[in-house]
């Protein structure tokens, strides 16, 4: 029996009994839509992380307090005041760097008329909205004169200024940081994001004045104290050598002794992209690997309707047998129905996956966006895998039909 005539007789078959044809079907139907749905919305969420850690600017290398030994005890990541804005200066002339960003972060009540804000302030020189590549939509940048006299200057976030000034333009006027005034003198671009950590829900000022006037940051190797040191790299190939370079400058400038632990972290943006990239990856299969639990039970259901159909059919089996049909057509044939049914229902549930995956797309959920990315791969993976349950499962039933006896099928009623 060459496979077009199974196929043949196994549609003959299965149309026979449309009905229940469908439902057995329906559970792989399900199974696949399944997959392709969950797997593209954790395609989404991975391609969201990457465009949103990509967003904080281009080739950018964090460099943060580290766990130093203080009277041989280990303390804390950050708990430490181990960087210095005289730190950040030294980093400036390396090869390879094109802009250094010291960053004092702290956070403070800021009041204007009769609202009152907890917000998160971030302490920076010019450079850190450029290696940031934040745009200020109104308003003045921070400039370096600001910074050299510790000025009462502040640019608000795109949703603190909604927030302080709902109806008016902030630009020129004052709010007070802490019970402190400072003087608006710009708005940031909307840059998206949320949370805390969203440059759209901070105020930006000075360093020194952030040091100075909101936090008593204080002084460490005499010179200012600072959160973070941001260093953007000439170019993505070039990272590795100036990481290097960051680390030698520093350890020299710490007095650290070979053997010494570094008293501060290094970690590029490519470390954080595949760091959520991993992160989101597994969450993915483990979203598809639920889905497929589904595709397993549509399995069962196969092989129970095609153990029903062996029963019925041994007459018609005893029949194909007494007339010539080798014991590998029978098991062809039956086989053929399971991944026939399979294979229906996996392609039927692709086209659904699909139509869910589109659905779905830009509803709001929390302060995102679903955006599901339908891809090949994971149709065809959904597909194969569709088709290798219809095998797995139909291999005992058609084993059963083949090894009817003839004679006693013939007489069975």
């Amino acid at each position: 029996m060459n496979p077009v005539e199974g196929f043949r007789i196994a549609i003959t078959s299965l149309m026979a009994n449309k009905m229940r044809s469908f439902l057995t079907m329906l559970g792989v139907i399900i199974g696949v839509a399944s997959v392709i749905a969950l797997m593209s919305i954790g395609r989404g969420t991975q391609e969201a992380v990457r465009a949103q850690i990509e967003r904080i600017g281009t080739n950018l290398i964090f460099v943060t307090p580290g766990s130093i030994r203080v009277g041989g005890i280990a303390q804390a990541q950050g708990s430490a005041p181990t960087l210095t804005y005289d730190d950040a200066r030294a980093l400036v002339d390396l090869p390879g760097v094109a802009s250094v960003a010291p960053v004092f972060q702290t956070s403070a009540q800021v009041i204007y008329g009769r609202t009152n804000l907890r917000v998160s302030v971030q302490g920076v020189t010019p450079e850190f909205f450029i290696a940031r590549n934040l745009q200020v939509a109104s308003g003045d940048p921070i400039a370096p004169s600001h910074v050299e006299t510790g000025a009462p200057v502040a640019i608000l976030g795109a949703n603190v200024a909604a927030q302080l000034f709902p109806d008016g333009d902030p630009i020129g006027g004052f709010v007070r940081l802490n019970n402190i005034p400072f003087r608006v003198i710009g708005v940031l671009a909307p840059v998206g994001g949320t949370g805390f950590g969203s440059p759209d829900n901070q105020i930006f000022v000075p360093l020194p004045t952030a040091v100075q006037r909101l936090a008593r940051g204080g002084q460490f190797r005499g010179s200012e104290v600072v959160s973070q040191i941001l260093v953007q790299a000439n170019g993505a190939d070039q990272m590795p050598a100036v990481m290097e370079a960051i680390r030698a400058t520093l350890r020299e400038r710490h007095r650290l002794l070979d053997g010494d632990d570094d008293d501060f972290t290094l970690i590029s943006q490519q470390d954080l992209i595949q760091t959520s990239a991993q992160i989101t990856g597994t969450l993915t299969i483990f979203l598809g690997a639920i889905a497929a639990i589904s595709l397993i039970v549509g399995g069962i259901g196969i092989m129970n309707i095609m153990l029903v159909s062996v029963t019925e059919r041994t007459r018609e089996i005893g029949l194909r047998k007494a007339v010539g049909a080798r014991r590998r057509d029978i098991l062809l044939q039956f086989l053929t129905e399971a991944v026939t049914l399979s294979g229906l229902g996996g392609l039927i549930g692709v086209g659904l996956g699909i139509g869910m995956a589109n659905l779905i797309r830009g509803i709001q959920v929390g302060t995102g966006t679903l955006r599901p990315v339908v891809a090949g791969d994971v149709i065809a993976l959904a597909l194969l895998f569709a088709v290798a349950v219809g095998v797995f499962f139909g291999i005992y039933p058609a084993f059963r039909a083949a090894a009817l006896n003839p004679i006693e099928a013939l007489r069975y009623e």
